[in-house]
This record gives C-alpha cells, structure tokens and sequence, in this order.
C-alpha cells in the first residue's frame, strides 16, 4: 500500500487522464485567464509537464479537474508576471522602429517633388520678367510688399497685382496638368 503522502502510478495516470480530458476547457481557462494564446499553450504545456513529473501529492485531491485547474492557473500567474517584466525592459517594434526610422522621404516623394518643382519652373518661365520677380521675393526672399515695389520701381498695389497674377498663372498651369 502506498503511504498517504506518495502519488501512486495508478494516481498520476489518473491525474493525465484527467488532463487530457478536460485539456480544452483548460485551455480556454487559461486563455481567459492570461489573456493570450500564446502564455495559455506555454501554461498548457508546463501543467503536463509537472503532473507528469509529480512524486508527492496529498492524497486528499478529490476533484482532479480542480487540482489541475489549480496548478495550471499558478502556471499562467507566473507565466504573465515574467511576461510583464520582460515587456516592461524591452523596447517594443514600434519604438524601434521609430528610432531607426529613416527621415528622407521615400524615393517616390522624391520623384513627385521633382515632377512638381518641373511643372513650377516651366510655369514661373511663362510669366513676364516683373510678376515673376515679385513672386520669387515675396515667396523665397520672405520681402514684403513696400520692398518689392522698390527694388521693382513700382508701387504697392501694382506688387499685389503681379503676385496676383503670378499665382492664379501658376494654379492655372497645375490644373491644367492635372
């Protein structure tokens, strides 16, 4: 007769019985539990392998599904606290693919912005010399309008009539384009 403290041969079979008959609905408590399918196979797979490995147990289990549930839901409680504490350390993909994310636009938007920068200069060359020139120190050079019209040798309003002029010929020749 076995001593009321050792698992008997007949007792763990019974144990693994067990577990592979109640195995799904196992599974399905400890995907709830943890969370994840993956931490609940990985609890799966370590309640196996300690009801296989089992040389002591209080002979008093009278619910085997209960016993197993038990060992398997510690199994998930250690599983996610070492899970948490790698995730907390670890830097996700996210983070580093943003710090090792290239920040020069894609060759794509290279090669759009040529295209455009293209379409600009053969609109800018259609322009007359002064709505042109008033254009380019207003938007590149950052002058306003009482400077223009001096360098232009002409006056404010005249400035805001060839910056008129310049941008409604450009929007026109990029909708005709498109």
């Amino acid at each position: 007769m076995a001593s009321p403290m050792s698992l008997t041969f007949d007792n763990r079979e019974d144990l693994l019985s067990a577990y592979l008959r109640h195995w799904n609905t196992l599974r399905i408590a400890l995907k709830r539990r943890t969370g994840s399918h993956e931490l609940a196979e990985d609890a799966l797979q370590e309640t196996w392998l300690r009801l296989a490995a089992l040389k002591e147990t209080p002979d008093t289990v009278r619910d085997s599904q209960a016993f197993i549930l038990r060992i398997a839901g510690n199994i998930a409680i250690d599983l996610l606290r070492k899970e948490n504490r790698h995730s907390s350390r670890c830097i996700s993909d996210d983070d580093l693919m943003q710090a090792i994310a290239d920040s020069r636009p894609s060759p794509e938007t290279c090669v759009i912005d040529r295209d455009r920068l293209r379409c600009l200069v053969i609109a800018l060359s259609q322009l007359p010399s002064k709505p042109r020139t008033a254009l380019l120190l207003s938007r590149c050079d950052g002058l306003s309008y009482a400077m223009i019209a001096d360098r232009l040798k002409v006056s404010e309003s005249m400035v805001a009539k060839y910056l008129a002029q310049a941008l409604r010929h450009c929007r026109d020749h990029f909708r005709a384009l498109d």
